[in-house]
């Protein structure tokens, strides 16, 4: 759950940039988008990086099967942005 904190930022942004993909508004549409992507993207796939390589040894080292484990990792770092989301829409 710790790890999932932090993970609220990046999944936040790919959210808005899931909301401006899926409600096109005119033609600022592309402009916006693309803002979007060039800003957030290589934030959200560096903070994809850390977050694989915070938990990678800890995968190795669970008595959970791997599969099991990252699941709930994920499980993890989504419950705190969910949480977020459903508060400040």
């Amino acid at each position: 759950m710790l790890l999932g904190v932090p993970a609220v930022v990046p999944i936040r942004m790919l959210y808005f940039i899931v909301v401006l993909w899926a409600q096109p508004t005119g033609s600022d549409f592309g402009d916006d988008l693309s803002a979007a992507l060039v800003l957030f993207g290589p934030i959200a796939a560096a903070c994809a990086v850390l977050w694989w390589l915070a938990n990678r040894p800890r995968a190795r080292r669970t008595q959970l099967a791997q599969l099991s484990y990252w699941l709930l990792a994920l499980a993890g770092a989504l419950l705190p942005t969910a949480a977020v989301i459903s508060i400040w829409p």
